[in-house]
């Protein structure tokens, strides 16, 4: 909203309002007006939850120090939706696609968090939220964004190449009607794809419909767009129940998610710059330097919300947080074209997602052959098992934060080396 307030206030020559117009200024506005609203907002909605005694109930798992952790308010993610939300709002253009698809996704998956959080602390339903209802939502918002970037003009993949490799000879009239334009040396298209970026591959671009050959040619983007909104809703609810398994130790999923929101906020910025993006020679996406604003919000509040988070926690997230976190993510990487760099820098939700499939499958397959269930790791998720080896947690949540940075590190690396 201040963006629009200074972008007149600009029109009038005030001097000094045209600073709004820069990413990196509203982006730094962001992260400080983020970290101030956790820092400050922070306190009181613990001591709030704390009078209304929306404390965790914590199952036994014989893990050491946890009956300590019993009655720590929860449903702290609150703290952390405001914290992104809000200053999305103030310094963040509200007329661009990409942050309106991060607002309803942060509200839509909090809202699930929430009811799951509300039926399990004020309704004593240990279960919360039924499964199939989380899943029905996670599914309603992977067909949201996709149908959304089909749709959307804004949605845009634009191609840059020298006028003379394509031996242009048609008339400004045509290239204009074309929705071509030329300018100097260049020659820039818009066009409307299903085209991904894939790691570690000379010409690193992936295009969903490659998938389905046995269509005709004139049915193969469409059918290209069904094979690319099936696989971002898997993917949101993937990553966002990854996050939610991650959410076990005292500042591990808030700590591995602002790793993963500075490494998006990097991907988001070279992906919509097109100086960058010629240089790095990757897809250059308008309108995605935007998100820089929002992941700005993410890193700030994750952040600030850290400060009580932090071992040993005032306050848990609950599934208002993790749920959110791991949804935005997902739809982040998404709209920038990123999501098949997931496994590389969500590796350690991966990591914790893949140990309770493998414990879970190895331990029913073992029962039914020998009646005698087996387990691969001493307790899942995997944060449990260095537990359970002895290791305290504060260093195994240390640990697990230089993995994630190593793991950033390679992901932005993987847009040179190929």
């Amino acid at each position: 909203m201040l963006y629009y307030l200074f972008r007149y206030l600009e029109s009038l020559n005030i001097p000094g309002a045209g600073v709004f117009e820069y990413i990196s200024f509203r982006s730094a506005a962001a992260v400080i007006t983020s970290l101030l609203i956790s820092l400050l907002v922070g306190k009181r909605v613990i001591n709030y939850l704390q009078r209304m005694q929306v404390g965790e109930v914590v199952r036994q798992l014989g893990l050491e120090d946890q009956y300590k952790k019993e009655g720590t308010p929860s449903m702290g993610g609150l703290i952390i939706l405001a914290s992104i939300i809000i200053p999305t709002l103030l310094f963040a253009r509200l007329d661009n696609i990409y942050v309106i698809l991060m607002l309803v996704t942060t509200f839509w998956l909090g809202l699930i968090g929430f009811l799951d959080d509300y039926i399990k602390i004020f309704k004593k339903n240990k279960g919360g939220l039924a499964g199939k209802f989380k899943i029905i939502g996670q599914l309603a918002l992977g067909l949201i964004v996709g149908v959304t970037l089909l749709f959307s003009d804004q949605v845009v993949v634009r191609e840059i190449v020298a006028a003379e490799e394509l031996n242009i000879t048609q008339t400004a009239e045509y290239l204009q009607a074309a929705n071509i334009d030329q300018t100097g040396e260049y020659v820039t298209n818009d066009i409307k794809c299903t085209k991904t970026t894939i790691p570690f591959v000379k010409n690193n671009e992936f295009d969903y419909s490659w998938l389905v050959p046995f269509i005709k040619k004139e049915h193969r983007q469409t059918a290209g767009w069904v094979v690319f909104i099936i696989v971002a809703t898997i993917i949101v609810i993937g990553v966002s129940n990854g996050a939610n398994l991650t959410d076990g130790l005292d500042g591990l999923a808030t700590g591995t998610s602002s790793i993963i929101g500075v490494t998006l906020g990097v991907l988001a910025y070279v992906s919509g710059n097109i100086i960058y993006a010629d240089y790095l020679n990757i897809m250059y996406i308008p309108y995605t330097g935007e998100l820089v604003i929002f992941a700005s919000a993410l890193i700030g509040a994750t952040i600030g919300f850290l400060w009580y988070n932090s071992y040993p926690a005032q306050v848990f997230m609950g599934d208002t947080g993790s749920l959110a976190l791991g949804g935005i993510i997902a739809v982040f990487a998404i709209v920038i074209r990123k999501e098949l760099l997931i496994p590389i820098f969500c590796g350690i939700f991966l990591a914790e997602s893949l140990s309770v499939m493998i414990q879970v499958s190895w331990f029913k397959r073992t029962r039914k052959r020998t009646g005698e269930g087996k387990r691969v790791f001493l307790m899942a998720p995997l944060h449990h098992h260095y537990q359970m080896k002895g290791y305290t947690e504060p260093k195994i949540v240390t640990r697990f934060w230089i993995v994630a940075i190593m793991l950033a590190v390679l992901s932005v690396v993987t847009l040179k080396i190929r």
